[in-house]
Order: structure tokens, then C-alpha cells, then sequence
């Protein structure tokens, strides 16, 4: 079914690529492509946010921002977009993650991210224990470069940094690496702010 959990046996790595989705966009398929193809990535998992109850503004409904995301994605068999968190109850990436690691034993799971999120990942909720539990994959995104480099995080793990993208997946965490790729400045916010996307009910 298209909103039950997705399937993935043992041995299987599997990215996850979480956010709002608020609209979804041919950069999300852009990096999502690039990781499969860089880190070997069996599949990817887009985790469609719920909304987030510390900001004044809500995303557009959940139907609406799945309908999109399968609609940018021209049905990809590699990538699969779920529901996840509103399934599971949780709001904390940390959180997601411990649930789908006892759902999905034997899984190795790596959390992606744009290099913009980098630079504020240490505001994350228990971040450190992010870092512990499953690989990251810091994607290149537009004039983020130099400051995720010099991040809270990436200097309180540089230790943790891979050189090579695509043994990211074969390492225990915490592990993560930067991985460069053709820029792709596609925002959400910008086609919010161009009133390109009408998905709000």
C-alpha cells in the first residue's frame, strides 16, 4: 500500500531524506539521486514531515505535500515517500530514528541532509545522539559550503568524517561525510514566496 510502511530487509541501506516537503521540489530529487548514486544507496525513504509545533507557520496538509512529492519524483521505483512520522508519533529526527532501527533490524540507515542544515544541526534535539546512531550524508547546497565545514558539528566530529561517499554506508557512527555535487538552487521557500505552490488546504 502506498502509506503503509515501506519494505526493506536486512542488508539492505536505505537513505532518509526527512523534511516538509512544503513543496517538494526538483532539488530534493536532484540530491536524492545524487546520494544514490554516490553513497550506493539501495533506496531512499523522503520522511514527509508533520507540522513543526515550535514554528508560527504550518506546512500545507500532509496529502497535499505527499501528492506533490510523488508527482516531482515521476513514480522513481528508488525512492519511496512516506508518512513515517506521523505513523510513528514522533517530531525529533532522534526520535524516528531509534523507532525505525527496532522496526528495521538488521537495516543500515543514512540520515541525508543539505550542507545549510549542517550549519544549525547542533540546535537539533539531542543531536549528538543523531550522530551516534546512523550515518550522515551532508549533500553540497548553494553558499553553505564553507560554513558547514566550520560547523558545531563538523568540528566536534571531524574525527567521525569519511573521505569517500561511497563507504559512508559500510561504517558504523558515528560516521558522515561531505559530498559535492552539481549545485541545484532550487528552495521551497522560494516557490512559496513566487506563489508557485497552492497545495494549502
Amino acid at each position: 500500500m502506498r502509506n503503509s510502511f515501506p519494505v526493506a530487509q536486512a542488508g539492505m541501506v536505505i537513505g532518509l531524506l526527512g523534511g516538509s516537503f512544503d513543496p517538494a521540489h526538483d532539488g530534493h530529487v536532484h540530491i536524492t539521486r545524487e546520494a544514490i548514486r554516490r553513497l550506493g544507496l539501495t533506496r531512499v525513504w523522503w520522511l514527509v514531515s508533520p507540522g513543526n509545533p515550535l514554528k508560527l507557520r504550518q506546512p500545507a496538509p500532509m496529502a497535499d505535500r505527499i501528492e506533490r512529492a510523488r508527482a516531482v519524483l515521476r513514480d522513481d521505483p528508488r525512492v519511496v515517500v512516506t508518512d513515517l512520522e506521523a505513523r510513528l508519533g514522533t517530531r525529533a529526527t532522534v526520535d524516528t530514528l531509534r523507532k525505525l532501527r527496532a522496526i528495521y533490524p538488521g537495516v543500515q540507515f543514512v540520515w541525508i541532509m543539505g550542507a545549510d542544515n549542517l550549519v544549525q544541526f547542533h540546535r537539533w534535539n539531542r543531536w549528538r545522539e543523531i550522530m551516534a546512531m546512523v550515518p550522515v550524508a551532508v549533500m553540497a547546497r548553494p553558499g553553505a559550503g564553507l560554513a558547514a565545514r566550520l560547523s558545531v558539528t563538523a568540528r566536534a566530529f571531524r574525527w567521525a568524517e569519511v573521505a569517500r561517499p561511497e563507504a559512508l554506508g559500510l561504517r558504523e557512527a558515528p560516521a558522515w561525510c561531505f559530498v559535492n555535487l552539481p549545485m541545484h538552487g532550487a528552495s521551497s521557500s522560494a516557490i512559496r514566496a513566487r506563489g508557485g505552490w497552492f497545495g494549502r488546504g
